[in-house]
Formats: C-alpha cells, structure tokens, sequence
C-alpha cells in the first residue's frame, strides 16, 4: 500500500508541472487591418525579419490574416529562416491554426487573429526571418498576411521589399545555447496537389490588395 501511494503522489506531482509556458519573444505591432495585405498560397511567399535578444526556445506564430467571409484558415507552411526566403532553415514545417477575435473591415474582408503552435525550436539571440506560405482555407481563397508597417524587414517572392506585416513570436528564452534549429523536414501541403491550376487566376489571386 505504501509503494501504491508513492506512486500515486509521484504522478499526482508529474500532473501539477505545468506545460511549456508561451510568452511573447518579438511583436511587430498590432494587426493594422485597414491599409493592406500580402498573399500567403498559390505560389506567393511572404518574409518577415525578427530578432531575439536571447537564447530562446520558439514554438508558436501569432498574425493578422485578412479573409473572404467565412472562411476558415486550417494551415500553412512556417519556416525560419537564416535570411528571406532561405539560407539557413532552422524550421519548416505545416502548422495548423485556430482564429479569432475577427471583424469586418471597410472593404468586406475578415480580420482575423491566427495563432498556432509547434514543437519547440532552440534558437539563439541575433536575427531571423519568418516565412509564410502554401496557406489552406476551407474554401480555397486566397489569404492575405495583414500589412501594418511594424519595424521589421520584409518581402514577398515576386515583387521584392514591402512594408512589413503584423505577427508575433511565441515561446520563452531559455538558457541553453549551441546547436540552433531542428532541421525539421517540410511536410507537403494540400494546396500544392493543385497548386499549377489554380496561378492562373492572376484576376482574382492579386499579389497584393490594393
């Protein structure tokens, strides 16, 4: 009975330690929602820099999305990047997202607060770039990543530099430095099975808004 007990106060105190608590590491301001916004699938790559004063663990991306009504961001491919669209990848992989806190803007579009999450990636103080693409809806729209003009660098795969977009970094500093990155192998996203079919539809898959 004695051993039974230890047992179960070991597991009851495994229980109470708490997960992998997500703080904000960079903020590139606030979800602007009214000037623009940048194509995130069909072909269209967006890149934004981020730099963290600490040896940290990332494991989550918040960003402003602009929707047409409805619709309901399931995915995307995140990566970090050494430099835009490449270089050294220290993660690449499909995260699922959940939304929220949407409302219309003046041109009939959902603003929307996209968040997600992702095995934790040991990255060390200095600059990275963040990279959104192959971004699946429910209905197969296009997404826009928000355009809010934070402090970052960024660019998009066919036009070159553009003002930067709103988005968070997630997860905590730690202490532990090295090795940096995972390496993790990009998982093919659903949108890419169709993906040559659908870039004709240069009328409505506008590189930008406005």
């Amino acid at each position: 009975m004695k051993k039974i007990a230890s047992l179960s106060l070991l597991a009851l105190c495994l229980a109470a330690v708490p997960a992998f608590a997500q703080t904000d590491l960079y903020d590139n301001g606030p979800i602007n929602g009214t000037t623009d916004g940048w194509t995130i699938n069909f072909g269209f790559i967006v890149s934004d820099s981020f730099t963290l004063g600490a040896a940290s663990q990332v494991s989550g991306v918040s960003f402003g999305a602009w929707l047409f009504p409805g619709d309901i961001l399931q995915s995307a491919e995140v990566s970090i990047t050494s430099s835009e669209f490449g270089g050294t990848t220290f993660f690449d992989g499909n995260v699922n997202f959940s939304q929220s806190g949407c409302s219309e803007n003046q041109y009939g579009y959902d603003v929307c607060t996209i968040t997600g999450s992702f095995a934790p990636v040991n990255l060390n103080a200095g600059s990275y770039w963040l990279n959104l693409q192959n971004a699946v809806v429910n209905t197969g729209d296009p997404v826009y990543w928000d355009e809010n003009g934070g402090p970052s660098s960024a660019s998009q795969n066919s036009v070159g530099t553009i003002p930067s977009e709103s988005f968070t970094i997630l997860g905590g500093t730690t202490s532990t430095t090295g090795t940096t990155g995972t390496g993790t192998t990009p998982e093919p996203s659903s949108i890419m099975l169709f993906g040559s079919g659908v870039l004709g539809l240069a009328g409505v898959l506008r590189r930008k808004l406005f």
